[in-house]
């Protein structure tokens, strides 16, 4: 909260790369039709997030930056395993664990938050990246077996959470 504009700046790049992230996940597996769906809505969803965080970021008299390397996206990243199932299991359960984690952190954003419309807006922001999550972890169930799904999730998490331990405060998304 002390410097909330470097977190706009942050948040911004996140809904990017999220909004990113959908397309290339529908790229990848054009013919898993309920995956496409559910990624083109996705993808549109964080984009319109993205415009909305840059409307504030230009409010405030900034403007958006080169996207930077999130540290914790990226050491988890090292946790996707490889083999065709294996890699696209893993890409569902870590994209909906980050999805988690950002509902998360946007939702104490929004308790830190004097009333009014940028609380409101994380408080929606907020409810929105939970349902991501959601819909990761469902999508996995729909294409791998439940115990599987569960077993690397819990592993996933444990491992998500090794990463967190170790990363400095700053401010940002993760």
């Amino acid at each position: 909260m002390a410097d909330f504009d470097a977190f706009l700046l942050d948040h911004a790049a996140a809904e990017k790369k999220a909004s990113g992230m959908a397309i290339s996940m529908l790229s990848h597996y054009p013919d898993r039709v309920e995956l496409v769906n559910a990624m083109a809505e996705l993808a549109i969803e964080e984009m319109t997030h993205y415009r909305e965080v840059v409307k504030l970021i230009h409010s405030r008299g900034l403007i958006t930056t080169k996207d930077e390397k999130d540290p914790y996206v990226n050491q988890f990243r090292q946790s996707l395993r490889k083999g065709s199932d294996e890699y696209f299991l893993d890409r569902l359960l870590i994209g909906g664990i980050i999805e988690a984690r950002g509902a998360e952190r946007f939702g104490l954003i929004a308790k830190a938050l004097e009333p009014g419309q940028l609380k409101n807006f994380y408080t929606s922001i907020s409810r929105s990246e939970e349902r991501h999550q959601d819909l990761m972890v469902d999508l996995a169930l729909l294409y791998f077996p439940e115990q599987t799904v569960l077993q690397r999730l819990q592993q996933l998490i444990e491992a998500e959470a090794k990463i967190v331990a170790n990363l400095p405060h700053r401010a940002a998304l993760h």
